[in-house]
């Protein structure tokens, strides 16, 4: 198990919009085995999913690290995972977070979940964050060595970057 990347996939998908089961698919776009697997309550579910992971990020976002522990473990009691040894490849065991029988809403729940318990027992749990661009409402992993990170993307910096340089700018103008 990769938990950086589920925990990466955790944030990706506290900030999808999924008001359809076309836009789930179009979010596991990298991975088109699971749209065989929807079922009609998936949407609902991650919907309801999106709603309650948010405020782990934002909990982290302020320090608050016994909120952030309190609310990821609330979670994974309201959300077992039933983890497997996973024998597609004979040659590669490895685990899933979800047997065969989950639906697509619970193995992307116990991916985020395991990925973010993980990520803050070995990173700490102030390694989430929400993007520092006003116009941005997007959630973040910090992996950086030095836990800096404070946008949800490149994009969200310049736009941050080139504001702050035309506020400068117009300052010393005027």
């Amino acid at each position: 198990m990769d938990f950086i990347r589920y925990a990466e996939r955790a944030a990706a998908l506290v900030n999808a919009e999924l008001p359809d089961e076309e836009a789930l698919r179009e979010h596991l776009a990298d991975r088109s085995w699971l749209h065989r697997s929807l079922v009609a309550g998936d949407v609902k579910s991650v919907q309801a999913f999106q709603a309650e992971l948010r405020p782990v990020f934002e909990a982290s976002d302020v320090d608050d690290v016994r909120l952030v522990v309190s609310s990821l473990n609330a979670l994974l009691a309201q959300h077992p995972v039933t983890p497997m040894i996973s024998d597609h490849d004979p040659g590669n065991l490895h685990m899933h977070v979800a047997n065969r029988a989950a639906s697509v809403a619970e193995l992307l729940i116990g991916e985020a979940l395991m990925g973010l318990a993980t990520l803050v027992c070995d990173l700490g749990a102030t390694r989430l964050g929400t993007c520092s661009e006003p116009r941005c409402d997007h959630v973040y992993v910090d992996t950086s060595p030095n836990q800096s990170r404070r946008y949800c993307s490149d994009r969200c910096s310049s736009r941050a970057n080139v504001a702050a340089f035309r506020a400068r700018q117009k300052a010393a103008a005027g």
